[in-house]
């Protein structure tokens, strides 16, 4: 059995941020922290405990906010009106603010975008309406994060969702069309984010893949907050096969050791069919 510490998000930072390594597989980790909670160490494998320490299980009590920024907010409203997304913010853990980008242009017509300087095909979004809103967000408080999703970047994984989980306000923008000018690039975004090697009519649904990622995180959105730890690729593993009633349907039998009650061996189980799916499915992952 995991013993959780739950300690409150605010302490974490001005008692811990202040003296921080990162481990080997990139996942931040309070130095004072692990010195004073050697417990973990006798309880659990450190990869488990690294991801604790990076907060995936600290007390949370202020609002996580994340401003949206698109041409099209009417592509987020099945999305975030609907399971764990809908869950924490009815529960006052996140508050998500969608906002027009269309609404800030000074043009008469309400244009986001432009011919390339250059030629070539495909319009280009303008940097004005886009610099206006973004400084309108800024000078009502502060954010950690402003994003960009776009296919030219670094590919978002779970290691970047339990950082970004730390974060208390957060702007994503999403492109469209060739993409933004690169001056916003330049001189306003933080932090670039993909989803994979491949490219999308726009940034709507990568973004609303990162808030999901991110937000299932928060202690409190998920009913049982021992079960982010058991996802795929929270240990650099996949997850293990699972199995739910009947034990028999059709001859198909679940594991006979999965319904022997001994938690040493199914846990020794699914160790085991984690590393062999990851050797099988991702060996990648096993280079890490």
């Amino acid at each position: 059995m995991i013993f959780l510490w739950m300690i409150n998000r605010q302490i974490f930072r001005k008692k811990y941020n202040s003296s921080v390594k990162i481990s080997e597989n990139g996942l931040l980790i309070p130095n004072r922290l692990l010195r004073e909670a050697n417990l973990f160490h006798l309880m659990m494998p450190k990869n488990k405990w690294e991801i604790i320490a990076n907060s995936l299980l600290l007390q949370k009590n202020e609002i996580m906010r994340i401003d949206i920024l698109t041409i099209f907010p009417e592509m987020f409203e099945s999305a975030f009106s609907h399971s764990m997304i809908k869950r924490a913010q009815e529960k006052g853990l996140a508050k998500i603010c969608l906002h027009n980008i269309r609404d800030y242009s000074t043009d008469k017509h309400k244009s986001v975008d432009d011919y390339a300087f250059g030629g070539g095909a495909g319009m280009v979004m303008m940097i004005q309406p886009i610099e206006s809103l973004i400084l309108k967000l800024k000078a009502e408080r502060t954010y950690d994060e402003i994003i960009y999703m776009t296919p030219d970047a670094k590919v978002w994984n779970q290691r970047e969702a339990n950082k970004l989980s730390l974060a208390e306000n957060i702007i994503i923008l999403c492109g469209h069309y060739k993409g933004v000018d690169q001056r916003v690039r330049d001189h306003y975004i933080t932090r670039e984010v993909s989803i994979g090697d491949y490219v999308l009519t726009g940034g709507e649904l990568a973004a609303a893949i990162v808030v999901d990622s991110v937000l299932r995180l928060i202690p409190g959105v998920l009913s049982d907050e021992t079960s982010a730890l058991t996802d795929s690729h929270q240990d650099g593993l996949l997850s293990p096969p699972v199995y739910t009633r009947p034990a028999n349907h059709n001859g198909w039998k679940v594991p006979e050791v999965l319904l022997s009650g001994n938690d040493k061996k199914i846990n020794e189980w699914r160790e085991n069919q984690s590393f062999e799916i990851t050797r099988r499915v991702r060996p990648d992952l096993l280079d890490e």
